[in-house]
C-alpha cells in the first residue's frame, strides 16, 4: 500500500489527530456526502460514542465537529474564522455553508456524547446525521476516526479498506526488509525511492510546494509557541513554559556563561512550543506517532 508523505505529515489541528482532526475531517466528508443527496436536508445532528464521548471536551472533539459541519478543515484551518463561526453558532443555532441550504444545530442539543457501549467497529466512533422540517433523520453516516487523521466510514472499516487504488509506483515495498533489499538493488537512498514514488502520483512541482508547506506549517507553530503565554485549555489549568524559557535563553545569547548542553534547551524549548500549541488547538503537522510535528 502507496502511503503518501502527505497521509503521513498532515497539516492539522491539536490537540489530537484522532480525537480533534479526525472528527473535523469526518464531518467535511459527512457534508460532500451530503451535497451530493437529491434532497434538501434542514437540520444536522451529531453523536460522539466511545473514546471520543468520554475524552472529547478535553480533546475538543465537540469544537472540531461543529466546525467540520460548519465547512472548516484541518489543512485550512483559520482560528480567527473558527472563533468568529463558532460565536454565530451558538447565537444563530444555524451552520451555513456552500453548496447548501441553512441547517438547524443547536449546538447544546444536536451535539449529544453517548457514554455508552462504544460503537463495534472502533473506539473513536461518532455518528453524523441529516434532518428534515420535522426533526426526522433523513441521511446518517457512522464515521471512525482511526488514527492519525485518517477516517473510514462504517462501510469501509468493514470491508478492510487497507489497499491503494493509484497508479503503481517504481518503488512499492510492504516492509523495512524489502525497502533495504530494494535501495540496495536500485543504489538509491530511501529518500530518493520515496522521491520517485511520490513523482509517480503528481508533478514535481506540486510535490515540492506541498513538502514546502509542511515545512512552514512546522516553522510558524513553531513561533506562534514561543509567543504566547497564560492558561492552556482544557481545564487542567496547566501553564505555557516555553515563552519563558525561550526569553531566558535570548537573555543569556552572546555571554561566556553558556554551557555546552544549552543547545539542549533551546531545541527542548522548540519542541514545548509545539507541544503547547497543539494542546492548544492550534494548527500543527500531524507526525505518524500520532502527535504533532514541529520542524
Amino acid at each position: 500500500m502507496f502511503l503518501s508523505v502527505f497521509e503521513m505529515f498532515k497539516v492539522g489541528i491539536g490537540p489530537s489527530s484522532s480525537h480533534t482532526m479526525g472528527p473535523m475531517v469526518a464531518a467535511a466528508r459527512f457534508l460532500d456526502l451530503l451535497r451530493s443527496q437529491p434532497f434538501t436536508a434542514h437540520g444536522l445532528r451529531a453523536s460522539l460514542h466511545g473514546s471520543l464521548a468520554f475524552t472529547g471536551v478535553g480533546h475538543a472533539t465537540d469544537r472540531a465537529t461543529i466546525l467540520g459541519l460548519a465547512g472548516l478543515r484541518p489543512d485550512t484551518y483559520d482560528h480567527e474564522k473558527a472563533e468568529a463561526l463558532m460565536i454565530r453558532i451558538r447565537d444563530t443555532k444555524v451552520i451555513e455553508v456552500a453548496g447548501l441550504p441553512p441547517l438547524q444545530f443547536d449546538p447544546l442539543a444536536d451535539l449529544v456524547f453517548d457514554f455508552g457501549p462504544a460503537l463495534p467497529g472502533h473506539a473513536n466512533g461518532m455518528k453524523l446525521m441529516a434532518t428534515d422540517r420535522q426533526g426526522d433523520v433523513i441521511l446518517r453516516e457512522t464515521y471512525y476516526s482511526i488514527g492519525g487523521g485518517f477516517v473510514m466510514t462504517e462501510a469501509e472499516l468493514a470491508a478492510g479498506k487497507d489497499s491503494d487504488d493509484g497508479a503503481p509506483v517504481p518503488y512499492p515495498f510492504k516492509s523495512a526488509d524489502e525497502m533495504l533489499a530494494m535501495a540496495k538493488a536500485s543504489g538509491l537512498s530511501i529518500a530518493a525511492m520515496k522521491r520517485a514514488n511520490e513523482l509517480s502520483r503528481r508533478p514535481r512541482a506540486e510535490l515540492d510546494q506541498g513538502i514546502k508547506r509542511i515545512w512552514q506549517v512546522m516553522n510558524d507553530c513553531i513561533d506562534r509557541g514561543l509567543e504566547h503565554d497564560g492558561i492552556l485549555p482544557g481545564g487542567l489549568n496547566v501553564r505555557r513554559r516555553a515563552r519563558g524559557i525561550h526569553q531566558a535563553l535570548l537573555a543569556e545569547r552572546g555571554l561566556n556563561l553558556t554551557a555546552p548542553h544549552v543547545i539542549n534547551d533551546w531545541m527542548s524549548t522548540y519542541a514545548m512550543a509545539v507541544n503547547e500549541e497543539n494542546a492548544a488547538g492550534g494548527q500543527v503537522v500531524t507526525a505518524p506517532t500520532n502527535g504533532a510535528a514541529g520542524g
